[in-house]
Parts: structure tokens; C-alpha cells; sequence
């Protein structure tokens, strides 16, 4: 019996120790990129190959190159913006959607994953091709620019909101709306009220998923711009090989800075958060 005890205790502590040592070498692999990308935007050897010591340079030479920020203007725009357009849209269309009977909610569930699961180049692709033919029915030869990379990421982002939004819809009680109207409130009115705040977990979730797609996205937006008109992700891409040692270093303080905004704003929401908690 002694045996099987230690040889038992043996064990658990075997498995506690590989269970923290796959938790360590997850957290490495997630966020030592991210500390390697923070190092190298200070680093003052701009090829990366060496630490040539701490310097701001990059993040002043980041606010003062005149085409990278107006990449940065475009990436910010354009994800704010569709992210808006994709969350109100993919909600309209979840609720929609939910509404319709079985079959039919199936089948566009399943039209619904065509643009998730689909490659991003076949994607740009026939958005490039829809674009061009679109614009020579109108009289336009070359209309890709802002307007058609902002209705590009609209475009396949929504997809993403519908998929966040369907699962809180299944679970709100579908009675809850038809009592709004039969007390009275107008159909507007029992959406807002009523289905919006209790979906509105699955609302800020595909928010935060059309954002991310948006704001990273380079093979969708490269097909469907022209004109000049660049995001951050092409901005790099065409100056990789002219610029190399002075486009990477920017590129580092770029996202070190978009990091910090964004580590910043979920410690503001999670105090936010706390706070409501213990008000309550």
C-alpha cells in the first residue's frame, strides 16, 4: 500500500511539473515575439543583427515619414470604420438569420462559413475581379482605392460578427420579444431593448474579431486597392527590399505602440468592469 501511495504522489508531482512547464513554454511561444518586437524598436542598430543600444530614433522617424503615416492613418480608418459597418450589419443579419425557420438557417450558416473558410488570395481575388467589372459598367477603368479595400474588409469581416452573434441569440429566450410586443413596444423598439442587451457579449466579441481581421489583413487589401492607396501591412511589404534596414525598425515601433494602446485599453475596461462588479 506504501508502494502505491508514493508511487502515486510520484506521479501527480511528475504531472504538475509538465503541466507548468507546458503553461511556460506556451507563454513563451505567445509572447516572446512580442518582447522581441519591443527590444528591437528601441534597438539603435537598425539591421536587428546586433544591440547597438537604447534609442527613440525609430518611433520619431515613425511619426515623421509622411507615406508611412498615411498608411497608418489608412489602416486605422479603415479598421474603425468596417469594424463599425461589419458589427451592425453581421448583427442585423444574425438576428435575421436566427429567425428564420431550420433548414433555412442552416443553409445560410453554411453560406455564411463560404467566406471564413475560403483561401484570403481567392478571396482578393474575386473582390479585384468584382471591383474592375463593377467600375467599367459605370465607366470607371481603374476604381480600386480606399472606397474598394473598406467594402473589401467590410465585406469579410461580417461573416465573423454573424458567427459570434448566433450562439447568444440560440440562448436568449425567444418569448422575451414576443412579450415586448405584446405589451406594446414596436418591433425597433423590442430589438434595441431587448434582444441587443442580452446578445451584446456576442456583439462586442465579433467587434473585437472584425477589428483584428481588419487591422492585420494584407492579401485582401493588396488585390483591392490602387491608386497609391496602402495599409500598413502593403506599406512594409513594398518597402522590404528598398528600405529593409529602415522600414523594419519603424515597423517594430509601430507595433510596440499599437500594443501599448491596446494592453492600455483592456486594463481601463477590466477596471471598468471591477468596478461595476462591486458597485453591484
Amino acid at each position: 500500500m506504501m508502494i502505491k501511495i508514493s508511487t502515486r504522489k510520484k506521479l501527480k508531482q511528475v504531472s504538475a511539473v509538465l503541466k507548468a512547464f507546458f503553461v511556460i513554454l506556451v507563454l513563451v511561444i505567445l509572447y516572446l515575439p512580442i518582447l522581441y518586437i519591443i527590444i528591437q524598436s528601441v534597438n539603435a542598430d537598425g539591421t536587428g543583427n546586433t544591440f547597438g543600444g537604447i534609442t527613440f530614433r525609430w518611433y520619431s522617424e515613425l511619426f515623421g515619414d509622411p507615406e508611412l503615416m498615411d498608411a497608418i492613418v489608412n489602416t486605422l480608418s479603415i479598421a474603425f470604420i468596417s469594424t463599425a459597418a461589419s458589427t451592425i450589419l453581421g448583427t442585423i443579419f444574425a438576428i435575421g438569420i436566427n429567425s428564420l425557420d431550420r433548414k433555412r438557417k442552416q443553409r445560410l450558416i453554411f453560406l455564411n462559413n463560404v467566406p471564413i473558410i475560403n483561401a484570403d488570395i481567392v478571396t482578393g481575388v474575386f473582390l479585384m475581379l468584382v471591383f474592375l467589372t463593377f467600375g467599367r459598367l459605370i465607366g470607371i477603368n481603374y476604381p480600386l482605392g480606399y472606397i474598394t479595400m473598406l467594402i473589401a474588409h467590410i465585406f469579410f469581416s461580417i461573416p465573423y460578427v454573424i458567427l459570434s452573434v448566433l450562439p447568444k441569440l440560440n440562448e436568449m429566450d425567444p418569448n422575451l420579444y414576443d412579450a415586448a410586443l405584446d405589451l406594446g413596444s414596436k418591433p425597433s423598439e423590442a430589438v434595441m431593448k431587448i434582444i441587443v442587451p442580452t446578445i451584446r457579449p456576442g456583439i462586442i466579441t465579433g467587434m473585437l474579431i472584425a477589428f483584428t481581421m481588419s487591422i492585420d489583413d494584407f492579401i485582401i487589401s493588396y488585390f483591392t486597392t490602387g491608386g497609391g492607396v496602402a495599409n500598413f501591412s502593403i506599406w512594409l511589404y513594398t518597402n522590404r527590399k528598398a528600405t529593409r534596414f529602415h522600414a523594419l525598425p519603424k515597423a517594430y515601433a509601430y507595433n510596440t505602440v499599437i500594443m501599448v494602446l491596446t494592453l492600455a485599453i483592456l486594463i481601463i475596461y477590466n477596471i471598468i468592469q471591477r468596478r461595476k462588479v462591486v458597485k453591484n
